[in-house]
């Protein structure tokens, strides 16, 4: 949507100061947002939405439901200004003039009074939504461990946790460019998801560390994160079936990943339920998959110890194990990895491997042999099949994800030519 650009023409003094009287009078009365937007709407003699940071609209001024689409989606003319309160953006201003636009003065005015009394009305859901990620937080990171006490913060925020709680995780991955903002917008529509089917689910995006860095993403964000409390084990699945259904509603070309824990019955416990769910998160997310239980994980779940307790000799495992394979891909763009997974799941089939990977199986054969080189392990025995399993399941633990896809840049030679190198 295009935004507002400064007009040289000079408004009436008499225009702009009725027009800013308007808007001011609303808001001194204390009517509230949307009579504040209704008397800038008159003032502009514009159609007006306002939105908050999160693309959530908090009020609207249109004609019809016709127009208040048009502003939305920026047709017919329709312009938008962002509405700060000193340097803090605290969301926007859309409008269609009903004829000629606004003179800037007029607009620049109008748009602040509307930004003050848009922020005042947002405070205290966003001091709300700060005081559940603080709880979520000392919880999970295991700052908050009494259970009195834990159960007394969480009816501070209107929910019980006496009998328990179940922890999702929800990953949503941008697969284009999104705006700045997107993040906050995924939290409000992760919480009109998750909240009809039960309301009093807390919702936030907070830090779950497995005690590393994601491998190769030293910037990693928050995770998204629902805490669903209550007893019930088939009600965390039917929120996260709810989530999804809203996510995939309302927030287009996003990669999705949802994972939740078991059901802890004692509040002291919850900080396991966060371990849970974020190993589930980092296996679905590893494997391709779209949604995974913790209980779906199988041996996986024998992990859970070393990523929780000492999660450092996870990482050393996978370095002395799986580790070289994944460096030697990604610098040649070869498919050991691929390869190693694909002759596992098939019972060392070198016939079934071929079959699956389309390819020849004196291929498979010299691949298998790049592994033994690579880490010392042969495949052909029963303990280097057993630790090279181990290394690809704290692999996807750690949530490193398999690089996929053999070399097709010209002079690659079949992904065994370093990329970038000519040919001496």
């Amino acid at each position: 949507m295009p935004k507002a650009q400064a007009r040289l023409v000079a408004p009436t003094e008499g225009a702009l100061l009725e027009g800013v009287a308007e808007v001011s009078t609303a808001l001194e009365s204390g009517a509230g947002l949307p009579e504040v937007v209704r008397a800038a709407g008159r003032a502009m003699a514009s159609s007006v939405i306002v939105l908050d940071g999160s693309g959530s609209v908090l009020a609207v001024a249109c004609r019809s439901p016709d127009d208040e689409q048009a502003v939305m989606d920026g047709e017919d003319g329709a312009l938008m200004v962002d509405l700060k309160v000193a340097d803090l953006t605290v969301g926007e201003l859309r409008y269609r003039p009903h004829g000629q636009p606004p003179q800037d003065a007029l607009l620049r005015m109008v748009s602040t009074l509307v930004a003050v009394e848009a922020d005042r009305t947002s405070a205290p859901e966003r001091e709300s939504g700060a005081a559940v990620a603080d709880l979520l937080g000392d919880i999970l990171d295991r700052r908050l461990t009494d259970r009195d006490n834990i159960i007394a913060r969480g009816t501070e925020l209107g929910t019980d946790l006496g009998a328990g709680a179940t922890l999702i995780v929800i990953r949503a991955r941008p697969q284009q460019a999104e705006e700045s903002n997107w993040r906050r917008r995924a939290l409000v529509v992760i919480g009109r998801g998750a909240r009809p089917v039960e309301r009093t689910c807390l919702v936030a995006a907070v830090g779950l560390s497995s005690g590393l860095p994601r491998p190769g993403d030293d910037s990693r964000e928050d995770e998204f994160v629902v805490l669903v409390p209550g007893a019930d084990p088939a009600l965390a699945p039917r929120v996260a079936q709810s989530i999804r259904r809203e996510i995939e509603a309302s927030l287009h070309g996003f990669a999705l990943t949802i994972a939740f824990s078991r059901l802890s019955n004692d509040p002291a416990d919850i900080h396991r339920a966060g371990a849970e769910a974020l190993l589930a998160a980092n296996v679905a997310e590893a494997q391709g998959d779209d949604q995974l239980a913790f209980e779906a994980t199988g041996a996986y779940r024998l992990l859970l110890p070393a990523m929780s307790e000492d999660p450092r000799e996870l990482q050393r495992f996978y370095e002395e194990t799986v580790a070289p394979l994944l460096a030697y891909d990604d610098e040649y763009e070869t498919e050991l990895l691929r390869t190693l997974e694909t002759f596992l799941d098939v019972d060392g089939s070198v016939a079934n491997s071929a079959e699956r990977l389309f390819t020849h199986r004196h291929t498979i054969r010299y691949r298998l042999e790049r592994v033994r080189d690579l880490t010392g392990l042969d495949v052909g025995s029963t303990d280097g099949r057993e630790r090279l399993s181990l290394g690809l399941k704290a692999m996807r633990v750690l949530g490193i994800a398999t690089p996929h896809g053999p070399a097709t840049e010209p002079g690659a030679a079949g992904g065994r030519v370093r990329r970038g190198k000519a040919d001496d």
